[in-house]
Order: structure tokens, then C-alpha cells, then sequence
């Protein structure tokens, strides 16, 4: 995932333009590699059914007569509450997909025909547990099962524009289940309005609703059709302004609902579709205060689940900071350098401390910020944040490059900001590293050190003084690796 193309190191000036070449791949590498980690996944909503809080198992596998039987008693009746539950028995029967499979075969092909019309009834209660039927069948793992859906998709979508905040919360749910197995389903859907459908809930005062909403538009973002033909759509809507307004740091914050739609607005960032509207609309402003907001959170709070925000957050600063546009409004981050850096120091400190996976997601938004940016880079030195920067490094080899990296962009910028990176911990860390076994790792290594003694002369006696030739020595037989080892090793020589 981390993967650099190898190339040979000269101790000439023309080298800067070789690594920084080197990191423009990295990068595109990277940006890469977050397109397609995707998070595909189904919800259960099964905390609205009162009635089955004190059992303690769900009920028996249901076979095809009883499947039968139960549509007829909720189709045929004589009383309201006789209907109602043969439809709650039914459900907590479709809890088991070898009810699920029952359901929908062929012999049973009706079955679904009576399902949609006791959705479509007069009958709120009915209505509510045929909906809550359809949604344990929509979080089956069968794709074949999404598709016996297909005739119920269109009702779910008129509901949305309902009274009921409940059962459109319902409602949003299954189609996200639905949305994300099928493609006969998305293909219903889109001329059938669901982007201007999903565009009108998110103006609704629930939370419950905004969050579900959030679950179905990001299982939509994820199709593999989404960049030509979703998400151009939902970029002509109103979502992205209020998706925006959704991650505004406050009061009004809510962390449910703002997960969602930083997940959203990663994916769509993701498909490079028009991320300089996305500027434009002020996404880095915004994104840039909440991760202020973020930083100053985890400061007050042990609260684990910061980082299911903090995960997509940065992500979509790290991509949108790869964007020519950000050039020409630069001025919309609306915010100093030292306080980006502070902040993200302090989320990666509680990286370190609680959730280390999330580490590489921070140092990549660090590298982002610091690859093109000398100011961000004074920001660094300037808050003497180069020693935390290489604790770092024992974590793991993926965290390493990263880290070497973010050193690098600060070594390239020229002779002052070596000045400054140079005497300290800095060569000491750089000789353990080439003691790592992973050809990443100590290439990244070759490189800084190659930086620092271009433009910091005096750090090559010291690396002399204290072994480097002996730890450069054990890499000088490897393929990927012999032509920096040689070339940093004349340099060391000559120097």
C-alpha cells in the first residue's frame, strides 16, 4: 500500500527534483489506496420493537407453510391486531436467512406481492411491520434476495417525504441495505429521484433521521458506478452545502450524524469529480475548524469513539490538499499554520495512546500539509515538534515511512531548514533505522540522509564519527537499495 518507486540517489543538487518526483508517486499511491478501502456494511434496526425486549432467544426457523400462513392471516384478518401479529411473527422469522431464502423462492412468488400491499395499505401499524419485514430481509447477505426487493424499493422512497420521522428512519435504512447489494436496485432508483428525495430529508430537525440518511447516501457513494452517474447529481443538489453545515464545529454537532456525512463526503471527494466545487463551497474551512474542534475534544475526554470521526475527517483534508485549487483559495482554510499542526499533534498523540492503527491516517494529512508548504514546515520546527514527530517511529514500518517522509519535505525545502532539523535527535533515530530489515523504511532513511548532506555538510563527519558507514554497509547487496547505499556512501567519503 505504502509502495515508492526505487531509484538511485546522486550526491548532486539535481536530486531534489528526483525525490520530489518520487513523493508526487507516493502520493498518488496513497490517494489510491483510499479510493479503494471502502466501507461496505449493513445496518439492523431492531431497538424499535418494544415487544421483544424480555426474550431472550428470536424465534424458530419458519418453514414454507408457515410463511403462507402467516401473509394469509395478515392479509385476510378479521382484526386489525390478528394482522398486525402475523406480520410481527413473520419478521422475527426473517431473522434467519434460512427463512430469508423461503421467503423469496419461486414457489413462493407471491409472497413478496402481498408484502408490498400491506406495505401500501391504509394501516399505519400494518404499514410499519411489512416495512420492518422488508428491512430484515434487506440486511441479508444474499444478493439474490436484494433483488426480490426490487418491487418494494419505489414505496420506500415515496415514504420519505412521510410524517413519520420513525418510519422514514426505517425506510432509509433498508434502501441503504438494498442500495449497497444492488445494482438492478440503484438502477430503479436514481431516475425514480432518490437523490432529490434523500436532498429533501436532510432538511429534517431529527437526528435519528440525518443519521440514517447519512448510512443510505454513503452505501449510494459506494457503488462502482457512483463517480459517472451518482455522484454529478448529487453534486448539482443542495447536499454538499448541507452536508457541510453538518460537520460545522458547535454546539449543533452532532458526532452520529457528522460520522456519516465525513464519510460521505470522503467518498465523494474520493471519485475526483469536482473536488474544486467542494472548496469552493468551503470544505477546507470547514473540515479545517473541525479538526481544531477535534483536537481540543480529545484533550477533555477519554471518549474512545472520537476516532470514528477523526478517521474520515482526515482523510478528506488529506485528499482535498492534493487538489490544484487549493492553491488559488488557500485563503479559505482560515487558519494559522501553527494551529493545524498543533492540533494534529495532539490527535496523533492520542493515536499513540489509544488507537495507533489510526496513526498513518494523521501523518498523511502531516505529509499533505507539509509536501508544497514551507510555512507549514517552519510550523513544525518552529513548535519543536521533530523529536514527538520520530517517537514515532518504533511503531510500526508503515508509520516509519510516513514519518520519514513528513522529514523529508522539511529537509528538501533547503539549507535553513536542514540548519534547523541539524544537531538533535534526528541523525541518532536515522542510524537506528537503517538498522530495520524493511526495504521502505531504510530507503526512506537513504533518502533524508541525502537531504541532509546536500545541504548540511557537517552532518556527514558526524555520521561518520558515529558508524554510518558499517550501518550502510549491511544494505549495499540489496537490489533496491545498493545504488543510494553506494551513492551515499561517496558522498560520505568525498565529503
Amino acid at each position: 500500500m505504502w509502495s515508492r518507486r526505487q531509484g538511485s540517489l546522486r550526491p548532486t543538487v539535481c536530486g531534489v527534483e528526483e525525490l520530489r518526483r518520487r513523493r508526487r508517486e507516493q502520493e498518488a499511491a496513497l490517494r489510491k489506496a483510499r479510493r479503494e478501502q471502502q466501507l461496505v456494511s449493513k445496518r439492523l434496526l431492531r431497538e424499535d420493537a418494544p415487544e421483544e425486549a424480555g426474550e431472550g432467544c428470536m424465534a424458530a426457523i419458519l418453514g414454507e407453510a408457515e410463511v403462507q400462513q402467516f401473509l394469509r392471516q395478515a392479509q385476510r384478518g378479521t382484526e386489525e391486531k390478528e394482522r398486525e401479529g402475523a406480520l410481527v411473527s413473520l419478521r422475527r422469522g426473517l431473522q434467519h436467512p434460512e427463512t430469508q431464502q423461503t421467503f423469496i423462492q419461486s414457489v413462493l412468488e407471491g409472497s413478496m406481492r402481498t408484502l408490498v400491499g400491506l406495505l401500501t395499505s391504509n394501516q399505519a401499524l400494518l404499514q410499519l411491520e411489512a416495512a420492518r419485514c422488508l428491512h430484515e430481509l434487506s440486511h441479508s447477505e444474499q444478493s439474490t434476495i436484494a433483488e426480490a426487493c426490487l418491487p418494494a424499493t419505489s414505496y420506500l422512497l415515496t415514504y420519505l417525504s412521510g410524517h413519520s420521522s420513525d418510519f422514514i428512519e426505517l425506510c432509509l435504512y433498508t434502501l441503504g441495505n438494498l442500495i449497497v447489494e444492488s445494482e438492478a436496485v440503484r438502477r430503479q432508483l436514481l431516475p425514480q429521484g432518490i437523490v432529490p428525495a434523500l436532498a429533501a430529508c436532510i432538511q429534517s430537525p431529527h437526528v435519528a433521521v440525518l443519521e440514517a440518511l447519512g448510512y443510505a447516501l454513503s452505501q449510494l457513494l459506494q457503488a462502482k458506478e457512483a463517480p459517472e452517474k451518482i455522484i454529478p447529481s448529487i453534486l448539482a443538489s443542495t447536499l454538499p452545502q448541507h452536508m457541510l453545515q453538518m460537520l460545522q464545529p458547535g454546539p449543533k454537532l452532532n458526532p452520529g450524524v457528522a460520522v456519516e456525512f465525513a464519510w460521505c463526503l470522503h467518498y465523494i471527494i474520493c471519485s475526483q469529480v469536482s473536488n474544486p466545487l467542494l472548496i469552493g463551497h468551503g470544505a477546507l474551512s470547514t473540515l479545517g475548524l473541525l479538526l481544531l474542534d477535534l483536537a481540543g475534544a480529545v484533550q477533555r475526554t477519554e471518549d474512545a469513539g472520537l476516532e470514528l470521526l477523526a478517521c474520515p475527517v482526515l482523510r478528506c483534508l488529506s485528499n482535498l490538499l492534493t487538489e490544484a485549487a487549493v492553491e488559488t483559495v488557500g485563503g479559505q482554510m482560515q487558519l494559522r499554520d501553527e494551529r493545524v499542526v498543533a492540533a494534529l499533534f495532539i490527535l496523533l498523540q492520542f493515536f499513540f495512546q489509544k488507537q495507533p492503527s489510526l496513526l498513518p491516517e494523521g501523518l498523511w494529512l502531516l505529509n499533505n500539509l507539509t509536501a508544497n508548504s514551507p510555512s507549514f514546515c517552519t510550523s513544525l520546527l518552529s513548535l519543536d515538534l521533530i523529536e514527538p514527530l520520530l517517537q514515532l517511529l518504533p511503531v510500526s514500518n508503515v508509520v516509519s515511512v510516513m514519518v520519514l517522509t513528513v522529514l523529508c519535505n522539511v529537509a528538501e525545502k533547503g539549507p535553513a531548514y536542514c540548519q534547523r532539523l541539524w544537531p538533535g535527535p534526528l541523525l541518532p533515530a536515522l542510524l537506528h533505522t537503517l538498522a530495520f530489515s524493511d526495504t521502505e523504511v531504510v530507503g526512506q532513511s537513504l533518502e533524508l540522509l541525502h537531504l541532509l548532506f546536500l545541504y548540511q555538510p557537517e552532518a556527514v563527519q558526524v555520521f561518520l564519527q558515529q558508524s554510518g558507514l558499517q550501518a550502510l554497509e549491511r544494505h549495499q547487496e540489496e537490489a533496491q537499495l545498493q545504488d543510494r547505499v553506494y551513492a551515499l556512501q561517496q558522498t560520505a567519503l568525498q565529503g
